[in-house]
C-alpha cells in the first residue's frame, strides 16, 4: 500500500474521532449514536461527492474496467477505509450492537484493503463506494428525527419513503451491474468475493426494508381510516 494513502487512511481515522467527540459536545444531551450518525452523514455526502469527481467518463462511469486505480480514486477509497475502521471501533462503544453492520463493515473494510494495496479496479470499487453511500444520508436523516421528536409524523414518513426509494435504486438496480461486472472482469478474487458479500448484504437489507415500508404504510393507512371513523361518529352523535 502506497505510503500517502496510508497517512491518508491514519489522518482520517483521527478526523472522524475528532469530528464525532465535536458531535458529542455540541449536543450532550443527544445520545452516543446521534453524534454518530451525524459524523456517518458528513461522510457519506463526501464519499459520493469525491466519487462522482473521480468519474473519468460519464458514457460509462465505472470504466476503465479491470484497470489500475487512478490517484483520485485511491484517496476516495482510503478516505471510506477510514471512516469505516472509525465507525467499526464506534459501534463497539454503542449500546446497541448491530451484527448486520458489523458483517457490512467488515466485508467492505477487506475489499477496500485489497484494492488499495493491488491497486486495480478502482473504477467498480469507487462505482460500489457511490452506491452504497448514496442513500446513507437519508438512512440516518430517518434516526435523528427519530431523537429529535419527530417519529410517526409525515416528516420523518417522508425520510424513510426517500431512504427505500433510492436504497432500491442504488443497491438493487445498480449494485447489481456493478458486482456483475467486477465478478466478469480480470479481478483479483478478494475483490471478487467483497463484491459479491456485498451485494448479498444489500439483498439481505432490501429485504428487511421492504418488510419495514410495508408496516408503515399499512401503519399509516389503518390510522387514516380510524381516524376518518372517529370523525364520523362524532359527526353523528353531534347530529343525532
Amino acid at each position: 500500500m502506497e505510503e500517502y494513502i496510508q497517512k491518508t487512511i491514519v489522518v482520517g481515522v483521527f478526523s472522524w474521532t475528532t469530528t464525532f467527540l465535536v458531535m458529542r459536545k455540541i449536543f450532550p444531551k443527544r445520545s452516543f449514536d446521534f453524534s454518530n450518525r451525524i459524523v456517518s452523514t458528513i461522510h457519506a455526502i463526501l464519499a459520493v461527492t469525491l466519487a462522482t469527481l473521480s468519474v473519468q467518463d460519464w458514457k460509462c462511469p465505472i470504466c476503465p474496467v479491470a484497470s489500475d486505480s487512478s490517484y483520485k480514486q485511491m484517496e476516495v477509497l482510503a478516505v471510506s477505509l477510514s471512516y469505516l475502521i472509525y465507525d467499526l471501533v464506534c459501534c463497539l462503544f454503542d449500546e446497541k450492537f448491530n451484527w448486520d453492520n458489523t458483517i457490512h463493515h467488515l466485508v467492505s473494510i477487506v475489499g477496500l484493503i485489497a484494492g488499495l494495496c493491488y491497486q486495480k479496479c478502482g473504477s467498480e470499487m469507487v462505482g460500489a463506494v457511490w452506491v452504497t453511500e448514496m442513500s446513507s444520508p437519508f438512512l440516518h436523516l430517518r434516526e435523528l428525527l427519530k431523537e429529535l421528536g419527530y417519529k410517526d409524523t409525515p416528516l420523518n414518513l417522508t425520510a424513510d419513503i426517500l431512504f427505500a426509494s433510492i436504497f432500491t435504486f442504488a443497491r438493487m438496480m445498480i449494485g447489481p451491474c456493478i458486482t456483475y461486472v467486477t465478478l466478469t472482469s480480470n479481478n483479483p478474487f478478494l475483490i471478487k468475493a467483497m463484491g459479491l458479500g456485498l451485494q448479498l448484504v444489500s439483498t439481505f437489507w432490501f429485504y428487511k426494508i421492504v418488510r419495514m415500508m410495508k408496516y408503515k404504510l399499512t401503519k399509516k393507512s389503518s390510522t387514516s381510516k380510524n381516524g376518518i371513523k372517529h370523525t364520523t361518529n362524532i359527526k353523528s352523535k353531534t347530529s343525532s
